[in-house]
């Protein structure tokens, strides 16, 4: 006996091009599952793209929160609306676009450029088990300053010299056992109050913690938290982009060319 198909039939063959279909078919899954959101594409004016890319939008798919925090359906008018800032002061600085968008209003306060911030929901990021990930060291017996200079009772350098206020707290990441925020107490003179600054524009000195990020008078304006021992995902951005944003904006000198 003897099997004609087989014997005629290139099986190494067969394989290859299974495999390249089965390939090509998972590169269209993967991208087309990548554009639940921020699709369809749009220009930086809001109005629609004219190059939409080789793959449709996939259908819309709803998604069930952890901790009970409903459902989220993407792609979805309604999910795109609420992640949308409609309050931008820009102004396109050439007809085509590829120039840059300059802030028309006070830059440090616009939330543009290095400043910009997505309106994420305004609740705590949470662990696993439902807890807040980042708590005020404060108000946990869980964390303590195991190596490195505690800041605490540090006073606050502006970029531009000016002493702020003094570090009073630092808020950790509790699953990642990390420091996220410091925390300041402001002077009267710089507003009064308490602020928190990411650590990662703090440099801290023997004596001092310096910000270089923004000046003495840009405290005041730093977005306040609502809750004393909870921050939550929007805080985040908006705090976070405020001292980004001073990077660049804090003065004219920052802005203007170097040659």
């Amino acid at each position: 006996m003897e099997n004609v198909f087989f014997g005629n039939f290139d099986l190494a063959s067969l394989s290859i091009w299974l495999f390249w279909i089965f390939f090509a078919l998972l590169i269209y899954y993967l991208q087309t599952e990548n554009m639940r959101e921020g699709y369809p594409l749009e220009n930086e004016d809001g109005t629609a793209a004219p190059n939409q890319g080789p793959f449709p939008v996939p259908n819309p798919k709803t998604f069930k929160l952890m901790h009970g925090r409903g459902e989220v359906t993407v792609p979805s008018d309604a999910n795109e609306a609420a992640h949308r800032r409609s309050d931008l002061a820009l102004a396109r600085s050439g007809p085509g676009n590829g120039f840059p968008m300059d802030p028309t209003g006070d830059p440090m306060l616009t939330g543009v450029g290095p400043g910009a911030w997505t309106p994420r929901r305004d609740v705590p990021e949470l662990d696993g088990h439902g807890h807040a990930k980042i708590v005020p060291m404060g108000q946990t017996e869980s964390f303590r300053v195991s190596a490195g200079r505690d800041p605490r009772g540090l006073a606050v350098m502006a970029g531009d010299g000016e002493v702020v206020g003094t570090i009073s707290d630092m808020w950790v990441d509790a699953p990642e056992q990390l420091v996220r925020y410091l925390e300041i107490e402001l002077d009267a003179d710089h507003g009064g109050g308490k602020r928190l600054v990411p650590m990662q524009f703090c440099r801290i000195w023997s004596k001092k913690v310096q910000i270089h990020a923004i000046y003495g008078k840009h405290f005041a304006d730093v977005p306040v938290t609502k809750s004393s021992t909870q921050l939550t995902l929007l805080e985040e951005e908006k705090i976070s982009a405020y001292y980004g944003g001073g990077i660049l904006y804090a003065s004219q000198d920052r802005t203007d060319p170097l040659l």
